[in-house]
């Protein structure tokens, strides 16, 4: 099935800095929780199933992209309110993504 653009554009994909990293053991796969600072937007918090391929300390301070407006979804009791992109590897391992140098908190990906 083919997107269109219209379908691009409805997705509100925005750059943030990860400042807490948590374990969260009642994740049925190995998560974190994660707490995003997405700048004058505030900030967010998503699960993330990368404890497998990330260590906390990878992760704290890293810029992340992340999809913005997506309804918040219920994860092993926590409210994960952005999506975390990621590439996924044909082996399961995760890549996140981010920008390639340093942006903006809040910054729109178009």
């Amino acid at each position: 099935m083919e997107a269109t653009i219209d379908d691009f554009q409805r997705l509100d994909m925005r750059v943030g800095r990860i400042i807490e990293v948590d374990d969260l053991p009642e994740a049925r796969k190995p998560s974190y929780r994660l707490t995003i600072d997405f700048g004058r937007l505030g900030i967010r918090r998503s699960v993330a199933a990368a404890k497998t391929d990330y260590r906390r300390a990878d992760l704290l301070n890293r810029q992340v992209v992340c999809v913005f407006n997506l309804p918040p979804r219920r994860v092993a009791g926590v409210s994960s309110q952005v999506l975390v992109l990621a590439a996924t590897g044909a082996d399961g391992t995760l890549r996140l993504l981010q920008p390639d140098t340093a942006a903006e908190l809040g910054s729109q990906i178009t």
